[in-house]
This record gives C-alpha cells, sequence and structure tokens, in this order.
C-alpha cells in the first residue's frame, strides 16, 4: 500500500516516518546584526534598537511602495529614515552624507547635512512614526497622522536605517501595525531571489 505525506516524509513501509522533515523560519524583515554599528544592542528577535549607532533592516526596498513604524519606547537621541547600504553605522547623527536620509528627534529631516524641512508634530515617548517610501517621496507619520513633509530625490537602493543614542530605545515594525498604511502602500516585501 502507498502511501502518500504531503511533508515529504519517507515513509518504509512499516507504518511510521523514518525521515524527519525540518521546519524552517520563512526569512523576515528586521534589523540586521551584520550591518549595524559596533555599540548598537539589537535585541527582541531583530525588532528593537538600543545603545549607540544605527542598524540597516536585512533588506532593501524593492516594492514600488513600502511602509514600516517605530515606536518610541524612551525618547533621547534617535533617526528613521533610508539610507544605503554604504552608510556607515557607527557615525551618527545620520543624514549628514549622502547615504542617508532621515527623521531626527528634533523634527528636522536632513540629508547631506542640510535640514530639509520640519515635520509639525514633535514625536513624544509612547508615539509611531510611520514611513511611507514610493522611490519618490520618503513621508512621515505620527501616530497615523501624515505629516505632509516629505524627503524627495532619493537615490540608489536603500533600507530602513534606525539610530539611537542618549539612552533611546526603538522598537520597528515591518508588519502587524499600530496604523492603517496610506492607501496604495504595504509591508517590506522581501525579494523571491533571497527566498
Amino acid at each position: 500500500m502507498a502511501c502518500f505525506c504531503c511533508f515529504r516524509c519517507r515513509y518504509d513501509g512499516s507504518g511510521t516516518n523514518s525521515g524527519h522533515v525540518r521546519l524552517e523560519e520563512l526569512p523576515t524583515v528586521k534589523l540586521d546584526t551584520s550591518r549595524m554599528g559596533s555599540e548598537v544592542v539589537v535585541v527582541k528577535n531583530g525588532r528593537r534598537i538600543c545603545g549607540t549607532g544605527a542598524a540597516l533592516a536585512n533588506v532593501p526596498i524593492v516594492q514600488n511602495k513600502a511602509y514600516f513604524e517605530v515606536k518610541l519606547q524612551c525618547t533621547g537621541i534617535w533617526g528613521v529614515g533610508v539610507a544605503t547600504e554604504h552608510c556607515d553605522m557607527n557615525t551618527i547623527p545620520l543624514g549628514e552624507n549622502t547615504d542617508s536620509w532621515v527623521l531626527r528627534h528634533t523634527a528636522a529631516l536632513y540629508h547631506r547635512g542640510e535640514e530639509k524641512g520640519t515635520i509639525s508634530e514633535m514625536p513624544q515617548e509612547g508615539d509611531v512614526i510611520g514611513v511611507s517610501y514610493d522611490h519618490v517621496d520618503l513621508n512621515f507619520f505620527v501616530n497615523g497622522h501624515p505629516m505632509n513633509s516629505p524627503i524627495s530625490g532619493i537615490k540608489g537602493t536603500v533600507y530602513p536605517v534606525f539610530y539611537v543614542d542618549d539612552s533611546a530605545i526603538l522598537d520597528v515594525h515591518f508588519k502587524r501595525f499600530y496604523h492603517q498604511p496610506p492607501e496604495g502602500f504595504e509591508e517590506i516585501m522581501i525579494e523571491q531571489s533571497l527566498l
């Protein structure tokens, strides 16, 4: 009698399975411990950053419209935005060079060492900052409210980036968001070639 096993177990005819199926966790978007500052601490399965320095997400933003969030667990010096893989994760604050575009704890938007604007609401401890990116504009939201102060002109392949200092703690969320993403935006997808 033949037996079909949907988990690709080996059946030896004795009524028992002679092989085991190794279940592997599907790749998820999280903070990348191989691309972070030397004094950064990443915990909670790649979802919390503390210490001093920056960390990139483990995958770039490849889709047309991506969204992610960060919850300010503890204020201090912090920043959130996007950066290329060439960005120095030990040099903070980010936004001082050509490789990063960030919202800083001061409510100012920075790139190339220049303030590119400000958001209308100063984020406080417990607030959730949403970030949308469509390869044209990088937009920010505070507790679900659009700040309508985009950073434009971003070039190249970018990753979500976060930095902390002075006791700041950030929890990053790449899915199961606190607030509804803007229409057409969704969680960051992992490219099929990475699966």
